[in-house]
């Protein structure tokens, strides 16, 4: 049977773990109390420890049994029962809301160091605590609530207006044109919305004024001549979107929303002079339809936020009757029952109006189809994905035994026959090998974030219907590596075969291309929504800064700039290709200007898209801190420029500048990944020079990554070390301190979540904030 303490811990919301009740501190107070109860009977055998107050403690513990007293400051609220008397108080806070305090009237009759004095003292703070959260989380969905039936109510009137428009329209129509029309094939949002414009007339300026929408310039806003002479302009009315991160699922629309909902028409005899542009509207719908998905959800998390405390006050009260040997837990409960985070069902009935509202205007009345959306049910873990898992992993680890022992033999690693080999064929495979590692590492953060419980589906805004498993990241990495070393077994038994190069060379490339066309694959097989939403995230990164830069786009591009050394593989690989050199077997890429000064722009790339989005974010943000980040990758593209030109230029000068740049930008890359990305080395912190919350409970731990941080940062000392055997091995070498990188990259990604998720619950932002369509009137 599993403990309530560790089923709590499983169940609890992360983002509002310290707003619940504190089971396991209250467990210690029941601890205390027994060994308190145990030695008195010790005490009392050698006559000492007897009190005049311990007849009052008697009789108190007995009325214990049957009575709990709440009093308040005001002595206001009673409520009387058989069982024994309430009394709370409502007091008026800085904020106007009323609170709600409980504190029990027996503390009067107990010393302050008694036991279970300090247990009920700490009981009622838990259960205002709880209360006052609740209240407050409340509230905020009440008020979200009434805010998208007003969003909603604006745009059920507009959608009634321009289906008017559209039917007038149709019925001047000739017939055949009317019934092409039918017939064309177009769709339909759920709230009958399509492409193209209509033309405004007062009627819409009427109905969208009447739900808080206001219109700049418009012919309804005077009157007489006034009205007149605003009828000759074209009004314009905007759609003003608050400044939050957007949904993922809405960020490729966001942009198109700052722009004018009706937009100036183009039509030179009409009389109005006003569009509205359908698409805008169906772009509207969505934000809509996915902030009433997020308030669901919200109203989900609130309804069990209030039944995992009530059992939780039902637990430990059991626990004091089994200690104390008293039956307080009936007159206790009876007062958590009649607090609010129990009695109000507010919530129950707005989660109802919210399922009506979705089925009705966003399901076309199908509960079924609501309830998918409303509830997406997440993929369990398959056991047959366990099973390939294991099954490639020992595949890919039988290959490559046959395969060094086979490139041992055919002394393919030699510095006479594998200098043709390590320029054609290891770029390619190298780029699959180290592609696989990352995989494999962001599998290991997936599988440490879920058990140290940080929900990274949230913080990365996946749904959680479609979103990758550890499990599944690691068949993934498995499969890749198994077919990649199996294309290298039959890359080097054909070779051994006196194949023609022209033919074996193109193996790699093969390879290459079967990955990217199952990487853009439109067939809803091999993870699908996973490829898309990597290659949406690129789009984003590579169109640094024109797109809003969200968590996900930012990471990904953290990771990047680990894997430069896999981009200039790509650059090998593509110039081997495209040049034709897998015909002659003749590698001669590098000895090209172009090629080299192609390789700058390859290195500077991932920190020229992460300090684009540095200053995108400073720009939507006006936060300072963004500019000193962007300072960061400049830096670092500074100090791989000098080290790439000290690769061809080995002189004294370039050696002491790539020295000084390099040191400069490890200092500062040190402290932003310590301080700012990690949260550590805080000299203040209870924890020292760590920070005041850790998801790890070994400390050392902590300690032990800034150390390997710090090693692995100044892995390019070997590049101006020019530590050189023969080709061969410095290719092995460069792609050992890659490989070192990737695993760098992945050691920072657990601690780099770990801080923004401790952000989170700092917060208590555990629902997405989804920004609403429509500008209220007084909002200006």
């Amino acid at each position: 049977m599993v403990k309530f303490s560790k089923e709590l811990e499983a169940q609890l919301i992360p983002e509002w773990k310290d707003a619940f009740v504190n089971y396991w501190q209250l467990k210690k107070h029941i601890k205390k109390i027994k060994l308190a109860r145990n030695k008195r009977p010790i005490q009392l055998n050698h006559g000492f420890g007897r009190s005049i107050v311990d007849p009052i403690r008697f009789i108190a513990m007995k009325l214990l049994s049957t009575k709990l007293f709440y009093s308040s400051n005001n002595n206001t609220n009673t409520d009387d029962d058989a069982t024994g008397k309430v009394r709370s108080t409502s007091m008026e806070d800085a904020s106007d809301h009323e609170v709600e305090f409980y504190q029990t009237e027996l503390l009067q009759l107990f010393s302050e160091e008694d036991e279970v004095r300090v247990f009920f003292e700490r009981l009622d703070e838990e259960l205002n605590k709880v209360n006052q959260f609740y209240k407050t989380k409340e509230s905020e969905f009440l008020e979200r609530g009434e805010a998208l039936n007003d969003q909603l109510q604006t745009l059920m009137d507009l959608e009634q207006i321009l289906d008017g428009n559209r039917r007038r329209k149709l019925n001047n129509l000739p017939r055949s044109s009317s019934s092409s029309r039918r017939n064309s094939g177009f769709s339909e949002s759920p709230l009958g919305l399509n492409d193209g414009s209509t033309e405004i007339s007062d009627e819409i300026i009427a109905a969208f004024e009447r739900n808080g929408v206001k219109f700049m310039n418009s012919p309804a806003a005077g009157g007489g001549a006034k009205r007149k002479k605003v009828e000759k302009q074209k009004a314009a009315m905007r759609i003003d979107i608050p400044a939050t991160t957007p949904t993922s699922a809405i960020s490729a629309v966001t942009s198109m929303l700052w722009e004018d909902l009706i937009s100036n028409s183009t039509k030179q005899d009409s009389t109005a002079g006003h569009s509205i542009n359908r698409k805008k509207i169906q772009c509207a719908e969505k934000m809509i339809r996915t902030a009433f998905v997020e308030l669901y959800r919200g109203l989900g998390l609130l309804k069990t936020y209030s039944s995992l405390n009530m059992v939780a006050f039902t637990k430990i009260l059991k626990k004091f009757d089994k200690v104390s040997k008293q039956q307080a837990s009936a007159s206790y409960l009876k007062a958590v029952k009649r607090s609010h985070f129990i009695s109000s069902d507010k919530v129950v009935r707005l989660m109802d109006e919210v399922e009506s509202i979705f089925t009705q205007h966003f399901a076309n009345n199908d509960r079924k189809r609501a309830m998918k959306f409303l509830r997406p049910q997440q993929h369990k873990d398959s056991h047959l994905v366990t099973f390939f898992s294991g099954l490639f992993t020992g595949c890919f680890v039988s290959l490559f035994g046959i395969y060094i022992i086979l490139a041992h033999l055919c002394d393919i690693f030699s510095s006479t026959t594998g200098t043709a080999y390590m320029e054609t064929v290891y770029p390619v495979f190298s780029v699959f090998a180290l592609l696989s590692l990352h995989m494999f590492l962001y599998g290991c953060n997936m599988m440490m974030w879920k058990n140290t419980r940080i929900n990274y589906n949230f913080i990365f805004e996946f749904a959680p219907n479609t979103a990758l498993k550890y499990r599944d990241a690691f068949l993934i990495c498995t499969t890749l590596m198994t077919c990649i070393v199996g294309a290298l077994l039959i890359h080097l038994l054909l070779t051994a075969a006196a194949i023609s190069p022209s033919h074996v060379d193109t193996i790699p490339g093969v390879l290459l291309l079967i990955f990217i066309a199952l990487l853009i694959c439109p067939f809803d097989i091999f993870y699908r929504p996973t490829r898309y939403c990597f290659l949406r995230i690129m789009r984003n990164i590579i169109c640094s800064p024109l797109y809003k830069v969200l968590m996900v786009d930012f990471f990904m591009a953290d990771q990047l700039t680990s894997q430069i050394p896999l981009l200039r593989h790509l650059e090998s690989t593509a110039c081997y290709f495209l040049a034709g050199s897998f015909k002659t077997h003749q590698y001669t890429c590098k000895n090209g200007s172009l090629y080299r000064q192609f390789a700058y722009v390859i290195s500077f790339s991932p920190y020229y898209w992460r300090a684009m989005q540095c200053a995108r974010r400073w720009f939507d943000e006006s936060d300072p801190n963004h500019l000193a980040n962007m300072g960061k990758y400049v830096s670092a593209m500074v100090a791989a420029g000098a080290r790439l030109t000290y690769a061809t230029q080995s002189s004294g000068l370039w050696f002491g500048v790539v020295l000084v740049t390099s040191i400069v930008a490890t200092v500062y890359q040190l402290y932003w990944d310590f301080v700012k990305d990690w949260g550590l080395l805080n000299p203040n912190s209870k924890n020292p020079w760590l920070r005041d919350d850790l998801m790890l409970k070994n400390k050392s731990f902590y300690y032990i990554s800034i150390a390997l941080n710090v090693v692995l940062r100044v892995a390019w000392i070997e590049s101006i070390t020019q530590f050189r055997i023969n080709q061969v091995q410095t290719h092995l070498l460069d792609f050992f301190l890659a490989s070192l990188e990737v695993i760098r990259r992945g050691h920072w990604n657990f601690y780099r979540l770990e801080n923004e998720h401790l952000n989170n619950v700092g917060k208590f932002r555990a629902v997405k904030t989804v920004p609403l369509p429509f500008r209220e009137m007084d909002s200006d």
